[in-house]
């Protein structure tokens, strides 16, 4: 399985995009401003797009990708959104206001994407991959997901999230070849980031103190704010470095570039 980091910022700046990866060619997981870095080719080439959540940064490129392949297209895009998550697409963007509704044109019976409402804990079969919907907890609602082949281990993505025991219990069953996990402010933002709902360096060492012992895979860092980045990896390199999860635990962690493909 091929993953390709098209964004992993948490805003916008000179070289950063915001959240979106695409799997196998033919999945998106989130559609931040990273798919603009797509050609048209590879945008026609994406079937499914797997959303975490409603906010801007997750779902920015989404109404203009589809726009820009529609003429090509010969069967709808299908969209994975909790129910909450469609619902505010489809009062706030693909509306006729903000956007047209993609959804019923050209006509209702062949419209250009296909909504699919999803729950935490599903299962989906894509091709060649198996998804599964993690919990996540957000000030929206929002997922994060497990991405595999049949047999293999997971990609897994913890969405936008704070604390969640919930994702960590299901964390420890799964035989995980790498983690991508959210860290969206500094330790002197802490608050707003508790506030939030996102993580910060602090509220990162408590979350992978839940790994269970000896479990082991890589861990990467992403959507960080780009005023904050250098800051948010020396204070989590500091923490790593002490080792705050006892002596005999130590992580690898490591930082999440656009641009940066994976074979698993």
């Amino acid at each position: 399985m091929k993953v390709r980091v098209l964004g992993c910022s948490g805003a916008i700046a000179r070289d950063c995009r915001t959240t979106s990866f695409l799997i196998d060619g033919d999945v998106l997981v989130d559609a931040g401003t990273g798919v603009g870095d797509l050609t048209l080719d590879e945008m026609a080439a994406v079937d499914h797009v797997l959303l975490t959540h409603s906010h801007l940064d997750h779902v920015a490129a989404l109404p203009l990708m589809i726009d820009s392949i529609a003429s090509q297209l010969t069967r709808p895009v299908c969209i994975y959104a909790l129910a909450g998550t469609i619902a505010a697409l489809k009062a706030h963007v693909f509306n006729n206001v903000i956007w047209p509704d993609f959804s019923r044109i050209p006509t209702p019976e062949e419209p250009f994407i296909a909504f699919r409402e999803i729950q935490v804990g599903q299962r989906l079969e894509i091709g060649a991959k198996v998804i599964e919907v993690l919990p996540a907890v957000h000030t929206v609602p929002a997922v994060g997901y497990a991405i595999s082949r049949p047999g293999g281990a997971s990609w897994v993505f913890t969405g936008d999230t704070e604390r969640n025991p919930a994702f960590w219990r299901r964390i420890n069953a799964m035989d995980v070849a790498a983690l991508v996990i959210e860290t969206a402010f500094s330790n002197r933002e802490k608050d707003l980031a508790r506030r939030s709902l996102h993580l910060s360096p602090l509220a990162l060492a408590e979350e992978l103190d839940c790994i269970d012992q000896g479990k082991t895979f890589p861990i990467y860092i992403t959507h960080t704010k780009p005023a904050e980045t250098e800051l948010i990896m020396a204070e989590i390199q500091r923490f790593d470095q002490t080792q705050p999860f006892g002596p005999d635990v130590s992580h690898d962690i490591r930082w999440l570039r656009a641009g940066q493909e994976f074979e698993l």
